[in-house]
């Protein structure tokens, strides 16, 4: 019985504590000038899956590189990034970025 019990408890204990956090291939640029999100003033970090756009939490639009730049530039162009993450009260919280271009 003993054993039963444990095997459930490290049964739910895993499936409690799953992340939901994921690996995939975005579109990374400036939230406000090339995605048309509105929900803040400035230039913020966003990035765009699935035809919809979140802000970013984890990581800063200067993080990589000046975002003015004309020619990669988070304000200036769309770029392509592998990011691991979730989203969370409709922004997704990265834990990792990896730049494709």
């Amino acid at each position: 019985m003993m054993k039963k019990l444990s095997f459930v408890l490290v049964l739910f204990l895993s499936f409690a504590c799953k992340n939901n956090t994921e690996t995939k291939v975005v579109e990374m640029s400036c939230g406000q000038c090339q995605f048309g999100l509105t929900s803040q003033k400035g230039c913020d970090l966003a990035v765009r899956f699935d035809n919809q756009a979140y802000f970013v939490d984890g990581a800063d639009i200067d993080d990589f590189g000046d975002a003015h730049d004309k020619d990669t530039g988070f304000c200036e162009a769309i770029r392509k990034a592998e990011v691991s993450g979730k989203i969370e009260a409709d922004r997704f919280k990265v834990s990792s970025v990896k730049m494709l271009d």
